[in-house]
């Protein structure tokens, strides 16, 4: 796993084989790990957003989880083979705790999708141990939440809250949680739990996973979409031309 620095945030090139290792000899040696996925729209939003780049620079390991990260880290020269897509990870890490019998909490989206995504990941692998989960509207009562998580016995937490609020609590609490590891799921909870379907694998090594959500959502989806990635644009173009 070799760290590099691009557009100001650090990141981790590595394996998905090789970070899931990573993570269970971390967890073998009860060594706290929190883990985040950086994409385009939060390297944009890591440039104006202190708090949120703060959150992302404390974790320990930070892999590239969309190929827009990956084409422009190489077009600044980095040699990034591929990349560890967030949803793919959780599901290797819940395979990866079904056979070492690692307990886990799921946390986020609203109460029917974490139901929905709990019952899901159960019947995909039978030996997993799911030991609670909660939705991800608690603000009013934080602390609580933190308790239950716990109190639940998890080595593993899985938070599937947007952009900058999972970030921002995992680094607040992360001292009280009572994992051994900890990961940002974003929007993965909504895919497994069959609320939003998952681009086609051809968008996804082109790069389109983002024009594919426009085209299921483009009301919401276009304005958000266009603007980040003009931003994500001039950003490359200004480090590779001038910046020295």
């Amino acid at each position: 796993m070799k760290r590099i620095e691009f557009l100001r945030s650090p990141m981790d090139i590595a394996s998905m084989s090789g970070t899931v290792k990573f993570i269970e000899t971390k967890i073998d040696k009860g060594e706290f790990l929190q883990h985040v996925v950086v994409n385009v729209a939060k390297i944009v939003n890591m440039q104006k957003d202190a708090q949120l780049a703060d959150s992302v620079n404390a974790c320990d390991v930070i892999n590239i989880d969309g190929m827009g990260v990956v084409f422009g880290a190489r077009f600044l020269g980095h040699d990034v083979p591929e990349r560890v897509a967030g949803v793919d990870l959780f599901h290797e890490l819940l395979k990866m705790s079904a056979r070492r019998d690692f307990p886990v909490f799921l946390l986020g989206a609203t109460e029917d999708v974490v139901t929905k995504t709990t019952e899901k990941v159960q019947m995909l692998y039978p030996n997993l141990k799911v030991v609670g989960f909660n939705d991800g509207y608690f603000w009013d009562d934080e602390e609580a939440v933190v308790n239950k998580i716990r109190q639940s016995g998890a080595k593993l937490l899985f938070v599937a809250i947007t952009s900058p609020k999972k970030e921002n609590f995992i680094n607040k609490w992360q001292d009280k949680l009572g994992v051994d590891f900890v990961m940002g799921v974003g929007g993965t909870f909504d895919v497994v739990a069959g609320k939003v379907k998952r681009a086609p694998i051809w968008m996804q090594n082109a790069g389109l996973e983002w024009f594919y959500r426009v085209l299921q959502e483009p009301g919401r989806m276009w304005k958000r979409y266009l603007v980040t990635n003009s931003k994500f644009a001039f950003l490359l173009l200004k480090e590779k031309f001038f910046t020295k």
